[in-house]
């Protein structure tokens, strides 16, 4: 590394900007600020100063903080050499009081606080501090997550409080993203007396569909752009007027992954009401009576309201109870009701008599959530990039040829749930040239997680055989022992020994015990006794 920018100082400035600009900003300044006069001024341009991330991101998106050796060095050297061009800071919050105060920032108007404690945050948003001033004066965009407290309670309040503590001493908030970790105390317990005029954009997490018609109560009457997260949709626990309209709402996204069964009651006449929206986003699973969401659903219901909306993605899985239905609608007539739709719209109908339910899946695509759930043989393939947990689902057998389809349509995928108790019918020999000559060896490069459950022993087969699935990395495989003991023949199997060896641990009942031949089929996997 020490011959590194003599290298690079051979070349054009053009050619170093898109150098710099593949590494992170803080990496930029760490290594090449102080280094010589050109590139000290290369690395003060503002788009390597304007924007500090002082944190390390994790694969599964938490914030760990920066090493001692880099933080000190930010602190007493390059924070005070730029401070007067840093706009925005994202920071860990066990070092925050070290970077705010290390120096002063005429120009800083966003923040982000990262894994910080309720204790902590109700402190400093609370008392008089060092850092009350920053909050006060200069901040219009402020992103904070709030983690659990291992002590908290269901009666807990912080969250309530946080967050109207945050609106109070945030004078001049413009932008708003409020992430806690946990769900426990509903905000409409916050005093009706805290509100904001300056409130723009507001992104937050939420217990229940009632926070949600709280802050669309008039108590942030400038709001234009509105994004929650709301755990579960029922009935309001308050009575809360939902039929003023929102006029100034321009945005809004709506996700939910638990099933709801008031998307007509709640759901609908909370969109009505926001008559200017331009953008909107569902991400839902509604339980329906009496028939399932299609397109002419969504423009009967939703496009035919808003008449200035440009913009509409959605992730919407209904399930509909199968009575005694005269006609129930096939994924031909579902595909041709969206007919007329500006963007690429994917459905996917099923009927699992065993159940006796239905389901619809309509999105637009690309498909941009992280999960996909329930995907049944139907699954229409695509690309879907973004999408990092899926899980699968049918009545019917998943042959190999479907986990081939789903590994090339999943490229990133890194947790996998099986719901299928049905036994494959295509078999094969692993002895057998002829029989396995057209088969296709599966790998999955990202993925880390498989939970077999609820699923029949051929799915772990599906997994183990080295004919089938090739595994490069460690696996977490969660399956029971006695799903083990058959699919490797009592760990004596050839044709999964080297999958085997890939399990990152296998637990095993306290009543079995523990023998020299089940350590050697898994020689590098942590095994341990469990009670089952």
């Amino acid at each position: 590394m020490e011959g590194l920018p003599a290298k690079l100082n051979d070349l054009p400035d053009e050619i170093l900007f898109l150098i710099f600009k593949k590494l992170d900003n803080i990496e930029v300044l760490y290594l090449f600020i102080g280094v010589n006069k050109r590139f000290n001024k290369l690395v003060h341009d503002s788009i390597f100063t304007n924007h500090l991330t002082m944190t390390r991101c994790s694969s599964n998106g938490s914030f760990d903080r920066l090493d001692n050796q880099i933080l000190d060095r930010f602190c007493s050297q390059i924070l005070p050499s730029i401070h007067h061009k840093i706009k925005w800071l994202d920071i860990e919050s066990s070092f925050m009081e070290d970077v705010l105060l290390c120096t002063s920032y005429p120009n800083l108007c966003a923040l982000g606080l990262h894994n910080i404690e309720k204790d902590i945050a109700l402190r400093i948003f609370t008392d008089e501090t060092p850092l009350t001033h920053i909050f006060q004066d200069k901040i219009s965009s402020f992103v904070i997550d709030v983690v659990q407290d291992k002590n908290i309670s269901a009666t807990d309040n912080s969250k309530a409080n946080i967050f109207a503590c945050i609106l109070t001493l945030f004078s001049k908030l413009k932008y708003f993203h409020y992430r806690p970790t946990f769900w426990y105390q509903p905000l409409f317990q916050i005093p009706s007396t805290i509100s904001s005029s300056t409130l723009l954009e507001l992104h937050v997490k939420l217990k229940n569909f009632t926070d949600c018609l709280y802050l669309l109560d008039g108590r942030f009457d400038s709001l234009q752009k509105l994004s929650v997260d709301i755990y579960e949709i029922l009935s309001p626990q308050i009575i809360i007027d939902n039929k003023k309209q929102l006029f100034n709402l321009k945005l809004f996204s709506l996700y939910s992954e638990r099933d709801t069964d008031k998307y007509n009651e709640l759901i609908v006449p909370l969109l009505h009401r926001m008559i200017n929206l331009e953008e909107l986003d569902l991400h839902l699973v509604v339980y329906c009576e009496k028939r399932l969401i299609d397109g002419y659903d969504l423009k009967y219901n939703i496009i035919n309201n808003l008449l200035r909306l440009n913009i509409f993605i959605f992730n919407i899985r209904s399930r509909l109870p199968i009575n005694d239905q005269v006609y129930l609608s096939s994924n031909e007539d579902c595909q041709l009701s969206f007919n007329g739709f500006k963007n690429k719209i994917i459905s996917c109908v099923d009927y699992f008599p065993n159940r006796k339910e239905g389901q619809c899946h309509i999105y637009s695509y690309p498909y941009q959530a992280k999960y996909y759930e329930y995907i049944t043989n139907n699954f229409p393939d695509g690309l879907f990039k973004y999408v990092r947990e899926v899980s699968l689902y049918d009545e019917r057998p998943f042959e190999h040829e479907f986990f081939v389809k789903i590994a090339k349509s999943f490229p990133f995928m890194e947790q996998l749930t099986v719901y299928n108790d049905k036994p494959q019918k295509n078999k094969f020999d692993e002895q057998s040239k002829d029989d396995n000559r057209h088969l296709s060896v599966i790998q999955y490069p990202y993925l880390s997680v498989v939970d077999l459950f609820h699923a029949h022993d051929d799915y772990a087969e599906q997994f183990l055989l080295d004919i089938k699935t090739c595994l490069t990395t460690k696996l977490n495989l969660q399956v029971y022992f006695s799903t083990l003991d058959r699919v490797t023949n009592n760990f004596t199997r050839d044709a999964t020994r080297t999958n085997c060896a890939k399990l990152l641990r296998v637990q095993v009942p306290r009543n079995i015990s523990i023998s020299k031949q089940l350590k050697d089929y898994f020689p590098d996997t942590k095994i341990y006794s469990l009670n089952l």
